[in-house]
């Protein structure tokens, strides 16, 4: 149990950052599910609009701290060669 008034703002604050970070990490899961239905149904229209969401989305996250900025490239380029593909 915290004892200082320092490691009790610690906990206060970390418990708001978690709710903060879990909100924005969902909304990034949002945000590729609708591109990887959209490429599972072979919408090229759909998925190219639904890819031009996940990018700055994936960029944020980055720059928020939820995310590694090599797994955001990653999962960019996967879905990016994914929507190649589709033809």
């Amino acid at each position: 149990m915290a004892n200082t008034p320092q490691a009790k703002k610690r906990i206060r604050r970390n418990e708001r950052r978690a709710e903060v970070n879990g909100n924005r990490l969902g909304r990034i899961r949002t945000f590729v599910k609708k591109l990887e239905s959209a490429l599972a149904a072979g919408d090229k229209d759909a998925a190219t609009a639904a890819i031009a969401q996940v990018q700055p989305e994936l960029a944020r996250g980055v720059a928020k701290g939820v995310l590694h900025k090599n797994t955001a490239s990653r999962k960019f380029s996967r879905l990016t060669k994914r929507l190649a593909a589709l033809g």
